[in-house]
């Protein structure tokens, strides 16, 4: 069997202090976009993974579905490694999908959902349709009614490190950034209520772990909302129509590498 594993972006981040789990008290709101990689699952007798040699999540993932079974798995991989879009989390999604497809007896959603959990905060996300409001760990849902009608222009920027996402939250507790994590939680909440046109989306607010000057050139170039995804480095604008974004990434070619993708509902 073979699948899409898509992107995401996140629409709004807020980060809050450390659980007792060790994990961060977090509010965002994940839109899917329509950069995938592609995932072939087939059974067989032991696990082999090919065309993506540094994959991790993936066999775990397969393991923690039936860890008696071998699968043989190709990922097509198109979505940037460690860009904040989500990529590793979607094929560990879609693999688990995939795989539970092809059981004698398919894992029900709720047990397919807690398995995506203990793989990732992102991965159960992309086991659901449409765009999702994550709290908790990021793993707890809620269906989100927002507009789709907008494109998306990714640009990861030329020569952006790569840093950890751990890292990314080290440095944020050492600013004490979750500060005032309720107001900005409260904020977030009334700012999703408000939404009724793509517009309204920029009234969200701002990536709590990271920014970036490029958002700024964004803006002029005439996105509505621009912001760093997730623990970054990958920076979104989000544009009325897709000429206009296509435009801005001909003035960002030098920035770095750049697509013009649009909202997808499920993978």
């Amino acid at each position: 069997m073979i699948g899409p594993a898509p992107a995401k972006i996140n629409l709004a981040l807020v980060v809050g202090p450390v659980r007792e789990d060790g994990k961060h008290e977090v509010l965002t709101v994940f839109q899917r976009v329509s950069l995938c990689d592609r995932i072939q699952v087939e059974p067989a007798q032991s696990t082999t993974i090919r065309g993506f040699p540094d994959d991790t999540l993936v066999r775990r993932a397969l393991d923690a579905l039936d860890g008696s079974r071998g699968w043989h798995v190709t990922i097509d991989k198109r979505i940037p490694i460690a860009a904040g879009l989500g990529g590793g989390s979607s094929d560990a999604a879609t693999a688990l999908r995939l795989a539970s497809a092809q059981l004698a007896e398919p894992i029900g959603a709720d047990r397919l959902h807690w398995l995506a959990s203990t793989i990732g905060a992102d991965v159960p996300f992309f086991l659901a349709d449409g765009p999702q409001l994550g709290s908790g760990d990021g793993t707890d849902l809620e269906p989100l009614d927002l507009p789709q009608d907008f494109a998306v222009l990714l640009v990861v920027p030329r020569g952006a490190p790569k840093t950890s996402t751990a890292d990314v939250y080290a440095a944020f507790d050492a600013r004490a950034g979750a500060e005032g994590f309720e107001d900005r939680a409260a904020a977030l909440h009334s700012a999703l209520h408000a939404v009724r046109r793509p517009r309204d989306l920029a009234e969200l607010p701002a990536n709590d772990l990271a920014s970036s000057p490029l958002a700024e050139r964004l803006l002029k170039l005439g996105a509505f909302r621009a912001d760093i995804s997730g623990a970054g480095p990958t920076v979104y604008g989000l544009f009325h129509n897709r000429a206009v974004a296509r435009a801005a990434l001909r003035e960002l070619r030098g920035a770095g590498r750049g697509w013009v993708v649009v909202p997808a509902w499920y993978g």
